[in-house]
């Protein structure tokens, strides 16, 4: 009787959590946390007060590596400090910036949902050479392409002075010789705030700890756009300098700096690029333009394949579905960027496509499309996936097979020992890597391998409808239903 009703306790504790009683890989398990929204809040309009510093090296196109270390006061006043290096580790400082200014946050952004608009006023902008290599290097460039007011920055032949400040912008004087450095701060138009809880796994420390993190708007892939672009998706985040992930390395040394003690971060291993297995989003990520998206990719290493699955929404904790995208096709060796250090330079060929909308609004747009641009003509259906290979792809969404693209990835290992892969920034204007020369110099937010080459799992799973079948005919994942559970709990206890 003791084991009937253990047994009746397990199940309703099951249907209490409404938890799949069949198995589920941990990547679809990922997934499905993702689109719970992950329990996180985002307030409108954002509080900004308070000290966000990177959680890491960061790469910005071009390529430029650097960290940031963000102040906002209560007055609407900001200091800011952007950290540059020669390396992808942020171990040998270049210069380093100072900026100081004011900002006013507006209305709620049109474009980017989710996001509040701002405006920002600069008063100064000083720079600090850490090298006299890094002194020669910038004084060449603002020479070469500032106007008359900064020909003579700094005089030819003048020497290196460690932690000199020199201005690079002032308000007051109405001078402004950033522009060679492809220095604008847009990024603080468009902001986020987001918060959640990460929980404390220690028996010592049980509940968990509140994450704040910052979203600033994003770098234009072009250098010559970057001066003019107001963006619409973000930047990786910074971090509130007392609520952030545990444990964070970088962050505490980033908290520390200024302009004269640039942040070293720790060594890091180099880790040699291993694709096989299987990576998936770690959080609802935004591209320009306005796209929010999860990415879930498996590579199979024996014979150089892969596959992935681009799960679309309209909105930005990716909870609403719009349309989901199964591509395949095949990849070829990797070799070092000479352009990147770090980085792995890739080609990969697209041959094959499907494409299930998820709501009526992409069912009538991909019912509207031209005949034979988009699948079978008026054949569409809310959860009903379609092969369009033989469409060569779907013009209505952008999609064109086979085509290849050119790409740029990375492998590294975060403070948990969890394999992160960085694949290369899509092109700010919404094409395709498809040239050599339109290969990423920066990355899109990381994926996290949540399965080895031995688990690899590729049978596609909807989302939203489960338990429905797919084109295939095949049965989603679903859980049993709690009357069930219950009758059966009921059952066992006589």
């Amino acid at each position: 009787m003791a084991r009937r009703w253990w047994l009746a306790a397990l199940l309703l504790a099951c249907a209490a959590a409404e938890a799949p009683l069949r198995w589920e890989p941990r990547c679809r398990q990922q997934l499905r946390h993702l689109q719970d929204g992950a329990r996180i809040a985002a307030r409108l309009p954002p509080r900004l007060e308070g000290h966000w510093v990177s959680t890491g090296c960061e790469v910005r196109p071009g390529p430029e590596f650097l960290t940031r270390s963000y102040l906002f006061y209560s007055n609407r006043l900001f200091k800011a400090h952007q950290f540059y290096y020669w390396d992808p580790s942020c171990r040998e400082p270049s210069y380093s910036l100072v900026i100081k200014g004011k900002l006013r946050l507006r209305q709620a952004s049109w474009i980017t949902r989710g996001a509040t608009e701002a405006d920002y006023h600069l008063h100064k902008v000083g720079i600090v050479f850490h090298s006299r290599r890094a002194m020669r290097e910038v004084a060449a460039w603002i020479n070469q392409t500032s106007g008359a007011g900064c020909s003579g920055f700094l005089p030819p032949g003048r020497s290196w002075a460690p932690g000199a400040l020199y201005e690079l912008l002032s308000a007051k004087t109405e001078r402004d010789c950033t522009a060679a450095l492809g220095f604008a701060m847009h990024e603080l138009s468009l902001v986020r705030v987001e918060q959640h809880y990460q929980a404390l796994l220690q028996p010592q420390q049980p509940g968990s700890r509140l994450v704040e993190e910052l979203y600033l708007g994003d770098i234009h892939t072009e250098w010559v756009e970057r001066l003019h672009y107001r963006p619409t998706g973000y930047q990786r985040p910074l971090q509130n300098a007392v609520h952030h992930v545990h444990p964070c390395p970088a962050c505490g040394i980033i908290y520390r700096a200024d302009e004269h003690h640039p942040p070293i971060l720790p060594v890091r291993a180099e880790l040699p690029m291993q694709l096989s297995g299987s990576w998936v989003s770690t959080h609802c990520e935004v591209r320009p333009a306005v796209l929010f998206l999860t990415r879930y990719f498996i590579f199979h290493g024996s014979n150089h394949t892969w596959e992935g699955y681009y799960y679309h929404y309209s909105d930005p904790l990716c909870k609403q579905p719009t349309f989901t995208i199964y591509a395949s096709g095949h990849y070829t060796q990797g070799i070092p960027s000479s352009k990147v250090r770090g980085g792995t330079e890739l080609a990969f060929k697209v041959t094959q496509a499907r494409v299930t909308p998820m709501d009526q609004v992409t069912v009538m747009m991909l019912n509207s499309s031209e005949p034979g641009s988009c699948g079978l003509t008026d054949s569409w259906h809310a959860g009903m996936e379609q092969d369009i290979t033989p469409t060569n792809g779907c013009l209505a969404l952008g999609i064109k097979l086979p085509h290849t693209e050119y790409e740029l990835f990375k492998t590294e290992q975060d403070a948990k020992d969890r394999s992160l892969l960085f694949i290369g920034e899509r092109p700010t204007d919404g094409s395709s890597p498809d040239r050599p020369d339109k290969r990423p110099t920066s990355y899109q937010a990381p994926l996290i391998q949540c399965a080895g080459a031995s688990e690899e799992f590729s049978k596609y799973v909807s989302l939203k409808y489960l338990g429905k079948q797919d084109a295939n005919g095949n049965e989603a994942l679903k859980p049993l239903p709690v009357a069930f559970l219950l009758f059966i709990a009921l059952f066992l206890s006589f």
